[in-house]
C-alpha cells in the first residue's frame, strides 16, 4: 500500500499550449520540459491559424517559447514571464500538484 502525497502518486497531465499566427510556416513549442529540444514538439496548424500541441507534465514551474519560423515568439496569452541567459523573456508555467 503507497501513501497518499508520495512522489510515486504524482502524475502527470496533459496540457496543451496554442498560438495564433496563420502566416506561420512551422511552429514549435520550446521549453525547459523537452531541454528545448527543436524537434520535440512540433505544432499542429487547425483551419483557424491557431497552433497547438498537447504535452504532458508533472506539476511543477516550467520555462517556455515558441520557434516561429526560425525566430523566439513569446506566448501573448500568458504574461507571466522572466529574464532568461540571453536577456530575452521566457513565458512561464506553473501546474499546480
Amino acid at each position: 500500500m503507497s501513501k497518499a502525497g508520495s512522489k510515486k502518486d504524482i502524475k502527470r497531465r496533459k496540457i496543451t499550449f496554442a498560438l495564433e499566427t496563420s502566416d506561420a510556416k512551422k511552429v514549435i513549442l520550446m521549453g525547459d520540459f523537452n531541454n528545448w529540444n527543436p524537434k520535440k514538439h512540433l505544432m499542429k496548424k487547425d483551419g483557424n491559424g491557431i497552433w497547438t500541441k498537447t504535452v504532458m507534465l508533472f506539476p511543477g514551474k516550467y520555462e517556455y517559447k515558441f520557434m516561429v519560423d526560425g525566430e523566439w515568439k513569446e506566448d501573448p496569452q500568458n504574461d507571466q514571464k522572466c529574464l532568461n541567459c540571453f536577456g530575452t523573456l521566457n513565458n512561464i508555467f506553473k501546474l499546480p500538484s
